[in-house]
C-alpha cells in the first residue's frame, strides 16, 4: 500500500493550495481518507476526513468554510482545497486511509492504517 501526497508549497497569506493524494495497492472505495498535518513542535492533529462513498466529511474547527476535502473513487483520488490560507495553516500535511465502510469518517488518528510521507505547505506572512 502506498500514499502518495502532492501539492505542497511555500504561498502567502491568503492564497489557495490544492493537495492530492494517490493511493495504490488497496480497495480505495473502501476506505475512509483523512488529512492530517504536523506543524514543527506540535502534534499531529486531525483535519477533515471524508467517508468511503463521498457523501460525508468532518472538518477540525479552525478549516470550516476554508478547506474542502473531496474524492473521487473511479480515480482513486483524494484531495484537498485550501483557501484564505494563514500562517497557523504552515505544517506538513498526511493524507492517511482507514478501512471503515460506514457512513462517519473517523477523526482519531488511530483509526488509520496507511499514511503518506507527507507534503509541506508553508504559509508566509
Amino acid at each position: 500500500v502506498q500514499l502518495v501526497e502532492s501539492g505542497g508549497g511555500l504561498v502567502q497569506v491568503g492564497d489557495s493550495l490544492r493537495l492530492s493524494c494517490a493511493p495504490s495497492g488497496l480497495p480505495f472505495s473502501l476506505y475512509a481518507m483523512g488529512w492530517f498535518r504536523q506543524a514543527p513542535g506540535k502534534e499531529r492533529e486531525f483535519v477533515t476526513a471524508i467517508n468511503w462513498s463521498g457523501s460525508m466529511a468532518f472538518y477540525e474547527d479552525s478549516v470550516k468554510g476554508r478547506f474542502t476535502i473531496t474524492r473521487d473513487n473511479s480515480q482513486n483520488t483524494l484531495s484537498l482545497e485550501m483557501n484564505s490560507l494563514t500562517p497557523a495553516d504552515t505544517a506538513l500535511y498526511y493524507c492517511a486511509a482507514a478501512y471503515a465502510h460506514i457512513p462517519h469518517p473517523p477523526r482519531g488518528a488511530t483509526a488509520y492504517q496507511y499514511w503518506g510521507q507527507g507534503t509541506q505547505v508553508t504559509v508566509s506572512s
